[in-house]
């Protein structure tokens, strides 16, 4: 057995300053299945989120409004007002840590205009943000490296509970199969989102719904499932993300007349309304008939800005039109679509990212959760540009602080290692002695197009129907796959027929929560409910029980200062 005070699975932004957080008292190990600088945070191009007000006056009180509307009102409007409070703070940190951001003519941290955002408050560095804030306080960890031990390469398969506790995870090591209890005062997950359920998405191929179901496995109820983000400029065909810091810089969408369609949905905020109504709007667009050539994609255009400041601001999107299109935005219009980008929903915490077993907010003790895989609810039913990396930088912090506290006064439970490593096993052993003829490759892909046909931008009752009867048919066809490598030795096969089974069951949670969901919010939009409900449905979705016995339960919205309104840009 190993033993660490705390164990923090997942070395994205959210996971690293978690551990930063805690190597300050304690022991920590840092589990991931990649490599810290190859976490998916490293994508994030646009920007991070503050009320500086270095470009223009701001307030924090602005900044929350703006994250409320932008949720449609489903944020907890507690966990807003201190997570938008804590921004400033967040940024001057991150900059002592090194993190370099772009600047003003006057030497301050530059901000530029994102959708959603009344003002001008996203700090960038150029167009790869994320990746400048990752590897700054990657560097913060190897200062640590006396008491954060980095796991690389390693898989988490479940948590080990006993009663109300949580007391460690089971993981094994991809380089040599070995299964590993991992023994903690408390655990931090720090999973990220489960974009690859999708066939167009942003995200990398670890975003699987690891953490997600692990817990959901462990009596943790998934919150607000349903909510998923499609971001508006994707990389046509393979949704490579096009940041919105294009259109914060002033880049227009084009359809396939030429025209600056945003004028008929946003006319107040055209290109820079919020990520759900410019999705709709371009996949609208497309579907009557106005895509480019006729095809599914419209235009971004970036060639009025100039290739000065398109060099200067947005240099990563340059590269990567001419690498995967051999398309110069600084001569041509880039291919865009909508791409699946971002799970609002996920494991439900508090604002101190103590993970909550229901309704009433009772606790899982010793076990927290950050960042995309958690649901504390500050992005509601749509998340704000820039809010994201300020959510995992944030909420990573408050849940190294939560732990650090939490297991500076409890001493480590017993674990009986041989039964929690044994259900593992036998996990593993029944895909390897399988003998059946499915594709475990086949499925996936199945289950990608169906899960973007029939629960991607628009839904509806017949289509989300037809989506969770597939969903089904593909996880009884699951167990009758095919395994061809039976090594122990770097079997990446496994771990991707595992990964393929914990993104089958968050697919059907999504479909049978937007099923259940008879209102149109945010990122869920359905065409037979095209308004919202807040009679009915101004609640948070709670998926419980087993995915063959799922039980929809609701909580209330925390409303304090903002009531409901229409939204309307």
């Amino acid at each position: 057995m190993i033993k660490h005070d705390v164990v923090i699975v997942g070395a994205g932004l959210a996971g690293m300053r978690a551990a930063i957080e805690v190597s300050k008292e304690l022991d920590v190990a840092v589990l991931t299945k990649v490599y810290p600088s190859r976490s998916h945070s490293g994508a994030a191009q646009g920007g991070i989120a503050a009320a500086l007000g270095n470009s223009e006056s701001d307030s924090w009180e602005e900044h929350m409004y703006d994250t409320i509307k932008g949720g449609d009102f489903l944020n907890d409007q507690d966990a807003v007002e201190e997570y938008v409070k804590a921004a400033p703070s967040i940024i001057y940190e991150l900059e002592h840590m090194g993190c370099v951001f772009s600047r003003t003519a006057d030497g301050k941290i530059a901000q530029r205009s994102f959708g959603g955002h009344s003002k001008p408050r996203a700090c960038f560095s150029a167009d790869r943000t994320g990746h400048a804030i990752l590897h700054a306080l990657h560097e913060q960890l190897m200062k640590q490296s006396k008491s954060i031990k980095i796991y690389n390469e390693w898989n988490m398969h479940s948590l080990v509970t006993e009663g109300n506790r949580c007391n460690g995870v089971v993981v094994s090591n991809v380089k040599t199969g070995a299964i590993e209890v991992m023994q903690a005062k408390a655990v931090i997950f720090c999973t990220g989102g489960y974009g690859r359920i999708f066939k167009i998405t942003t995200n990398a191929f670890a975003s699987t719904a690891d953490g997600v179901m692990a817990a959901f496995r462990a009596g943790i109820p998934v919150e607000d499932a349903e909510f998923v983000q499609f971001h508006p400029s994707g990389l046509y065909r393979q949704g490579i993300l096009f940041s919105e810091a294009a259109r914060g810089e002033g880049g227009y969408l084009l359809n396939g007349k030429g025209d600056r369609f945003m004028e008929q949905y946003a006319p107040s905020r055209m290109e820079l309304a919020p990520r759900d109504i410019v999705s709709r709007a371009e996949q609208s667009e497309i579907d009557e008939g106005r895509g480019v050539d006729g095809k599914d994609f419209i235009h971004l255009d970036l060639r009025h800005l100039g290739e000065a400041r398109i060099m200067e601001r947005l240099p990563q999107i340059r590269q990567l039109g001419i690498d995967f299109t051999s398309v110069d935005c600084v001569t041509d219009p880039l291919p865009i679509q909508p791409t699946a980008h971002y799970s609002m929903g996920g494991i439900p915490t508090n604002k101190f990212s103590q993970v909550v077993m229901d309704a009433e907010g009772t606790k899982m003790e010793g076990f927290f959760a950050a960042g995309e895989c958690a649901c504390v609810s500050v992005h509601g039913g749509n998340r704000l540009g820039t809010n994201s990396l300020l959510d995992a930088t944030v909420f990573g912090r408050r849940a190294g602080m939560s732990a650090l506290e939490y297991a500076k006064t409890v001493d480590f439970a017993k674990v009986n290692e041989g039964p929690e490593k044994t259900k593992v096993l036998k996990s593993f052993e029944d895909i390897y002695q399988r003998d059946g003829t499915e594709s475990y490759n086949q499925i996936r892909n199945e289950m990608k197009e169906v899960m973007m046909e029939k629960c991607g931008v628009f839904r509806d009752e017949e289509k989300l129907k037809a989506c969770i009867e597939t969903i089904k048919s593909l996880h009884l066809r699951f167990k009758k796959g095919k395994v061809t490598d039976k090594g122990k030795l770097f079997n990446t096969e496994i771990y991707e027929i595992l990964e393929l089974e914990n993104m089958l069951e968050m697919a059907q949670v999504i479909a049978t929560c937007a099923l259940a969901r008879k209102e149109s919010r945010g990122g869920h939009f359905r065409t037979d409910h095209d308004k919202r409900d807040d009679e009915n449905f101004l609640k948070h979705t709670m998926a419980h029980g087993t995915i063959d016995e799922l039980e929809l339960k609701y909580k209330p919205v925390v409303i304090t200062k903002h009531k409901p309104t229409e939204r309307t840009y």
